[in-house]
């Protein structure tokens, strides 16, 4: 590769002028993984190397192990077969004897499907263009999509994403993809369409947006001239669906069907071309358009077969790396058993959640492919251990309480122990009587600014002692809270308010900006709090008042 006006240019070597690097190491059987994804993670230098590396392994049991390592912008997953059919004859070809080229010519290269693509779709300049309708339908399609997937990150995702990855491997059945290609003949669609609506229904029930975007790639390999060459002609959809409403899983499949259908008739628009058309808010903490993508390969597995050597499977060697916050990728060999692969941003999930993800999709394609009648909201996505936790069967006996409002349970401990510790806020440590008494005060600020027994307020804040306060006060005016976490995307947290119904925003000065809406907006540092009573307010309340609205992440 080459660097021309500030675009990167192809540079063609003849074959005289190519050295393919080639590395013989010995290893150990139990050192050989390590090996392998340590040489899979070498960076190439496009500028002064070929997209090419081979290495060769020697375990010391009998076996060679041999790691192709092919750079995506040479490449992609369809070339496999045809790449090694091509090294399978060359070798054979070489044994013999031969020296000179023995592969037959090829009807088209590269450089002629790249001006094709140029010359049929035209230019987005031109309105006619096939290009330009198509990235027309893409800036409607994706017109108002939310930045981000609203999945709970174990760790808010950092500034810049450092694409270091893990991986978790999938096993969803011996039978799973049958049953599948059962429900998709039925509904008139494709198994990677019951596939895609499983996912968006398990990542529904797991907390994820109701409009929510999964990327997925398509070959890009339209012509049969095209089927034994290599090169990168994938191409990358985003495929946006509506689970909202509580569907059942048949419309929710027919909603799915829907957006696939579309997409895939508008597949020939570059996925670089559609960023820039559609223009979402960039970060380097994020993929742009979609974080989540699924892959569905169906078929056998590409084999290298050498004489001399017995026949093996091509096998995928991961690297280490994400390039979104999940991936799935999935295949079926056989047409019955579904397995595969989940890459993960190790920034933003630990290996635990992700299992549990995984282990969620499969509930789910069980539940539905057993009766697609089902709505979303009733999908069991719980484990025997997680029910007995929620609903508390885990806490031995049930004692009976009176009814008692949370206000006055606090207020019955802060008169009982004024001075013991109620909260640690760093090295700050607040008592009961300290607690109460700010509380006190916010409760009159916020009784003044509207809120009452009855309402709905937001609390948008950093964990600490403020939070604690603003909660407090809260359920002192009568008035009933749901919490905003700042690791939130904005769009999210204005989702979120709005289905709550919330009347006022209680947030500091530096979050104040992030949600903006028809409500009142009170920070925590107006000077007229100090002037105010410390005394409770005593608004009458019973167990039946709303203390708490939980969006919750899970549906039970």
């Amino acid at each position: 590769m080459e660097t021309v006006d500030g675009e990167p240019r192809q540079r063609i070597l003849s074959p005289a002028e190519v050295r393919v690097p080639v590395e013989w190491r010995t290893t150990t059987p139990e050192a050989l993984e390590s090996d392998l994804v340590t040489a899979a993670g070498y960076r190439f230098d496009l500028r002064t190397e070929i997209p090419l590396r081979v290495t060769v392994f020697e375990p010391g049991d009998g076996t060679t192990v041999l790691l192709i390592l092919l750079h995506h912008v040479a490449t992609d997953g369809a070339s496999n077969g045809a790449f090694f059919d091509d090294l399978g004859r060359a070798y054979k070809a070489r044994l013999s004897g031969a020296t000179t080229n023995v592969l037959k010519p090829l009807p088209v290269q590269y450089a002629d499907y790249a001006h094709w693509q140029h010359r049929a779709l035209g230019s987005p300049d031109d309105p006619d263009s096939v290009l330009a309708r198509e990235l027309g339908f893409w800036r409607s399609t994706l017109d108002g999509l939310p930045e981000e997937h609203g999945l709970r990150l174990d760790r808010p995702r950092p500034a810049r994403a450092t694409h270091l990855g893990g991986q978790v491997e999938v096993d969803l059945g011996p039978d799973v993809m049958a049953r599948v290609g059962e429900l998709a003949l039925a509904q008139g669609c494709t198994p990677f369409m019951v596939v895609h609506a499983a996912l968006v229904a398990a990542l529904t029930r797991l907390g994820a947006s109701t409009d929510l975007a999964v990327g997925t790639p398509v070959a890009g390999r339209g012509d049969e001239q095209l089927r034994e060459l290599v090169g990168f002609f994938v191409n990358t959809l985003v495929l946006r669906t509506n689970s909202s409403g509580d569907p059942t899983f048949q419309e929710l499949l027919a909603r799915v069907r829907a957006t696939d259908l579309d997409a895939f008739a508008h597949q020939e628009a570059p996925f670089d071309l559609v960023l820039d058309t559609v223009n979402p808010a960039r970060s380097l903490a994020r993929h742009p358009l979609f974080q989540i993508c699924l892959g569905l390969e169906t078929g056998g597995t590409p084999e290298l077969r050498l004489p001399g050597a017995r026949p093996a499977g091509v096998i995928g060697v991961m690297n280490g790396s994400a390039k979104f916050d999940l991936e799935f990728l999935l295949r079926s060999d056989d047409d019955r058993r579904l397995h595969g692969t989940v890459l993960f941003a190790q920034d933003l999930f630990d290996e635990t959640s992700v299992r549990r993800m995984v282990t969620v999709l499969g509930q789910v394609l069980e539940q539905v492919l057993a009766d697609p009648g089902l709505r979303i909201s009733t999908l069991d996505v719980l484990s025997q251990d997680e029910r007995a936790l929620l609903t508390g069967a885990w806490a031995g006996t049930v004692l009976d309480t009176d009814d008692v409002s949370l206000v006055a349970r606090f207020e019955e401990q802060a008169a009982r122990s004024p001075e013991a510790v109620a909260l640690i806020d760093g090295d700050r440590r607040v008592t009961y009587e300290e607690l109460n008494a700010v509380a006190n005060r916010w409760a009159r600020h916020l009784r003044d600014q509207g809120l009452g027994r009855g309402d709905m307020a937001g609390v948008l804040l950093e964990r600490g002692a403020d939070f604690a306060a603003a909660v407090v006060a809260v359920t002192k005016t009568g008035a009933a809270y749901t919490l905003l976490d700042p690791d939130f995307p904005d769009e999210r947290l204005r989702a979120a308010a709005s289905d709550a119904g919330i009347r006022l925003l209680v947030t500091s000065p530096a979050l104040a900006g992030r949600l903006e809406g028809p409500w009142n907006t009170v920070t925590t540092s107006p000077a007229e709090l100090f002037s105010l009573s410390d005394l409770n307010l005593s608004v009458p309340l019973s167990g039946d008042d709303v203390a708490c609205l939980m969006l919750s992440l899970i549906h039970i």
